[in-house]
């Protein structure tokens, strides 16, 4: 592949707090990822790792094994595919902090988001979490400990009263516990180099934190920055198609960023596919839903832009004949893993409650002579059973199966918890809507006197 990229390294991020993949999808994408300009993956375990011993606890329900996290290792090696593997250490702590074990340890008590950097427990809870990662990933080059978003921070009351003290500040409580996960990493497991998001150092006065690297912090690699951009999951927390246009602008900024910089400031980038906001918010968009617009990101880095024959070599690795980026996302088929769930998911989401919508909002037989007043009285014109009735019928029974369908290509790829949330989501309160319409319909009809027989009038009194 000829490549004009500044980004060296370019990661997928797995999020795997949310709809994570079974193994045997990924070993489908893994090669697309490598063929589209990946060279590595940031592979964000959250609850999907098999952790041990008294950490055992916080794995998901349907986590993976110790030889499935080695086989995606495999996989990944097999199509060049470096892995870096993600573990929170200080913010996004829900995973761990909603369990009653470790509740204790939370920075302000009802809230588990974040993790008390006062306790000695909670620094030996992060190195047992990191441990046992880096223990089934021992050939990798970088750790990454999170560090985003560590909300509530300095609001505990240990906090409060160390913040009293003169010389302490917010910037130094954050970056003592950033030190201390690190310097576990470096002496603990040498030859690895820690990475952090940025989010919670952005605010820190420059020269704290330049004297803060130049000391101790210097050795943990962090003289290399890498860049951060996102392919799907940050344009909100419910959405479920991806905003193709958007994110391909997205990287066409950071090309601009990296070509007007020193050589080689930048190690890499991170295309991140968040799946969750956090533990606990609803699923964004699924992955083979943002494989048409990862694909599109990565193509941009590789070719430094998203020209028209970039936008031919997408089409052609995912097999559509046309990619319409301006739109919420293109409609259509294609042949990469996981493009059934692509189209089925693209039509429920462009048009299931739009249509529910119409029918119940916008039908002038429904609006007239069948409101939310006639629904609750079961009040209804027979002749309007008529008009109402078919439609609604052939409305339900054309979602009932492409329903069906994408429960059908969805079972290969996701665990059944997956499956039931995001139909829950995303499908269920329009189909509730429709349903109910004509329960309430057959309910009124069956309150209409039965039609009478025409009798003889024979002239005589009964």
């Amino acid at each position: 592949m000829t490549c004009s990229t500044p980004f060296k390294m370019r990661l997928v991020h797995l999020d795997l707090k949310g709809a994570p993949p079974k193994v045997s999808y990924l070993s489908e994408v893994f090669p697309l990822f490598h063929a589209l300009g990946a060279n590595g993956l940031l592979i964000e375990y959250e609850d999907m790792f098999p952790y041990e011993g008294h950490l055992r606890l916080l794995r998901a329900k349907h986590a993976y094994s110790p030889s499935e996290v080695t086989e995606i290792l495999r996989l990944a090696r097999l199509s060049g595919l470096e892995v870096v593997p993600l573990v929170q250490t200080f913010g996004h702590m829900e995973f761990v902090l909603k369990h009653a074990a470790f509740a204790h340890l939370r920075e302000v008590a009802p809230f588990p988001n974040t993790l008390n950097p006062h306790e000695a427990e909670s620094l030996a809870l992060v190195q047992a979490m990191i441990d046992q990662i880096l223990e089934l990933h021992r050939d990798v080059r970088w750790l990454h400990i999170g560090c985003d978003e560590v909300y509530y921070l300095g609001e505990g009351e240990t906090s409060k009263q160390w913040l009293q003290q003169e010389q302490n500040s917010h910037a130094k409580l954050c970056l003592n516990h950033m030190q201390a996960v690190a310097s576990h990493v470096l002496t603990q497991h040498p030859g690895i180099t820690p990475l952090v998001w940025d989010d919670m150092l952005r605010d820190i006065p420059q020269e704290q934190l330049k004297d803060f690297l130049i000391g101790k912090y210097q050795e943990c690699g962090f003289q290399r920055l890498w860049a951060a951009s996102a392919f799907k999951g940050a344009t909100g927390a419910s959405q479920a198609l991806p905003p193709v246009e958007h994110h391909i602008r997205n990287h066409e900024l950071w090309l601009q960023v990296a070509g007007s910089g020193p050589v080689d400031t930048l190690q890499g980038i991170i295309l991140t596919g968040w799946q969750r906001y956090d533990h606990f918010s609803v699923l964004c968009e699924l992955l083979p839903v943002g494989i048409p617009s990862l694909a599109a990101c990565l193509q941009s880095l590789v070719h430094g832009g998203f020209a028209e024959d970039v936008r031919l070599r997408v089409e052609r690795f995912l097999g559509v004949s046309s990619l319409e980026i301006t739109d919420t996302v293109s409609e259509g088929a294609g042949s990469f893993p996981g493009s059934d769930i692509h189209a089925l998911v693209t039509q429920i989401s462009l048009h299931l409650r739009s249509s529910v919508d119409s029918l119940l909002e916008r039908n002038r037989y429904v609006t007239g002579w069948f409101s939310p007043y006639h629904r609750r009285r079961k009040l209804v014109h027979p002749v309007m059973i008529q008009h109402i009735q078919p439609e609604a019928l052939s409305l339900l029974s054309r979602w009932n199966n492409l329903v069906q369908q994408l429960e059908a290509a969805l079972q290969p790829v996701f665990y059944p918890d997956a499956i039931e949330e995001w139909l829950e989501e995303n499908v269920l309160p329009s189909m509730q809507r429709l349903q109910g319409l004509l329960q309430d319909l057959g309910e009124a009809a069956a309150q209409q006197p039965p039609p009478t027989s025409p009798g003889w009038d024979t002239g005589q009194n009964p």
